[in-house]
């Protein structure tokens, strides 16, 4: 009788556990139904699941398709619907014309753990975001930042690139450490007062772990832990990521703990010692955001937004140019013939280099490393193209649609610099060339990303030539979709242009 009863007990409860289950559907089912009718069209999601699967599984293919849903389209990621703006008009209206309604950032279960609310990229809108901005944007400038100052630091830095590229003469290699080491530099002298040298093994380890990192936030487990943040206590690669924060967090503390000793309130050397002085300049204000964890996730955010976003598009413009032996050789012709081989380019040669300028524009529209750009959120309830968008919605720009636009682009799919020459062969601006954004939460480092660009790119082809390593299979140009968009892995061969 007592196992009867035992057996009844037992498919009670899973009985009760199999109801329970079955409502919860049913009512995410509901719940998704009257999101379809509130939110802009967009792909079936799956009850809990939402979009994600479709998303790790084609994440290329599917921000393409969304186009076919219209000006406005919907994800789910998870049980949070995600709407992506995908023309040029609807991101005007909504980040310039509405930007304070669109500029906030989403909460992230993962950048909260790492950053604790501090820092600037991943800040919502409001006090401490625009303090923080603000003195970012002044005191990069007073050390350089659009001035000729910075151009011969980018410049001194592309020959000792070369020089180190040159020691790999005519072997294959990997250029990620090269290329990071190369673009950090350039941010660390602004930031830390310093460069690394290239065999510096300490700075090495540094710029793998972040690289390591970009490819971590894209797994499918850490993925998992803005759906699920109690998998935050769980094994998995998030651990990792945390780990990797927690040692560039160290590094930057460090280098402030001897910026403190060495302090000269009279002679800033770089924007740790700016923002030390901020400090105290502000100890006593009430509303003030200055303070050393904020300085600590204010270097971070600056260190990394100067380092990976533009050498991951300089290893772009590497397989583009092997890919294409043709425009690298004209940009090659054109930068000697204007240059010779000992000038170094500045800024002031772009009008004189417009077929080189317009490659530099092709390798950022193609690499496109920020497909959808970086998450924004609403700060308040408000009204698009008809929709209803409530607060905290999560906000991306298609930046894909927009810079392969069918209608605009006379090469929509393929790499051709054309794209950025008129009819007399002259570099002509476009407004659908949007890498850096638009709106209040423009890239704060843009015109450092164009001049590092522009100076290393042509440095580089003025002195050598990059090729494939023989019997190399195609490279898949979808590269990684992460937190930016990654070239997988590869190898490549440079050779002196002036031993030829």
């Amino acid at each position: 009788m007592q196992s009867v009863l035992r057996y009844l007990d037992l498919t009670s409860v899973a009985l009760a556990v199999l109801v329970g289950l079955v409502s919860l559907v049913i009512l995410e089912i509901f719940r998704l139904r009257s999101l379809k009718r509130q939110l802009p069209p967009g792909p079936t999601p799956l009850p809990f699941a939402g979009t994600t699967l479709l998303f790790l599984n084609d994440p290329v293919g599917l921000i393409r398709s969304l186009v076919r849903y219209g000006d406005l389209s919907t994800l789910h990621i998870g049980k949070r619907p995600l709407v992506l703006l995908n023309n040029l008009d609807v991101m005007k209206e909504a980040l310039v014309q509405n930007g304070t309604a669109f500029s906030g950032r989403p909460y992230m279960p993962i950048m909260e753990w790492i950053t604790n609310g501090y820092g600037i990229v991943m800040v919502t809108y409001g006090h401490m975001w625009k303090q923080q901005r603000r003195f970012a944007l002044h005191t990069l400038r007073n050390f350089g930042l659009g001035k000729k100052s910075v151009e011969e630091r980018v410049s001194e830095e592309a020959q000792c690139l070369i020089k180190e590229m040159l020691k790999q003469e005519g072997k294959a290699f990997d250029p990620i450490h090269l290329t990071m080491n190369a673009v950090s530099n350039i941010i660390c002298s602004i930031v830390f007062g310093d460069r690394f040298e290239y065999d510096d093994l300490r700075f090495a380890k540094l710029l793998k772990i972040l690289n390591e990192n970009m490819v971590l936030f894209s797994s499918p487990l850490a993925l998992m832990v803005h759906f699920f943040p109690f998998t935050m206590h769980l094994p998995g690669p998030h651990q990792k990521i945390y780990q990797n924060a927690k040692a560039l967090k160290d590094f930057i503390r460090e280098a402030m703990v001897e910026h403190r000793k060495t302090l000269d309130p009279e002679n800033h050397r770089d924007f740790i010692d700016a923002y030390l002085m901020e400090i105290s300049k502000n100890s006593s204000s009430e509303d003030s955001t200055f303070h050393e964890e904020n300085l600590v996730m204010s270097t971070s955010d600056l260190f990394l937004a100067g380092t990976e976003t533009t050498s991951t598009t300089l290893r772009w413009g590497f397989i583009f140019m092997m890919n294409h032996p043709d425009v690298q050789e004209r940009c090659h012709e054109e930068i000697v013939r204007v240059l010779g081989y000992d000038r170094a380019p500045s800024m002031d040669d772009r009008a004189k280099l417009p077929y080189t300028l317009a490659t530099v524009h092709e390798i950022m529209r193609c690499g496109n490393i920020l497909p959808l750009g970086v998450f924004h959120s609403t700060t308040q309830t408000t009204q698009l193209r008809g929709y209803t968008i409530p607060k905290e919605t999560l906000i991306m720009t298609n930046l894909t649609a927009v810079m392969t636009d069918k209608d605009h682009w006379k090469h929509p799919d393929t790499f051709n610099p054309e794209n950025f020459l008129d009819e007399n062969g002259q570099f002509c601006k476009d407004e659908f060339f949007l890498p850096f954004s638009l709106g209040p939460r423009v890239c704060l480092g843009e015109s450092l990303a164009r001049t590092e660009l522009f100076i290393f790119f042509t440095s580089l082809l003025q002195r050598l030539q990059f090729s494939w390593p023989p019997n190399t299979p195609p490279v898949d140009l979808d590269g990684i979709v992460g937190t930016v968009k990654m070239p997988h892995p590869f190898q490549m061969i440079c050779r002196s242009r002036q031993s030829f």
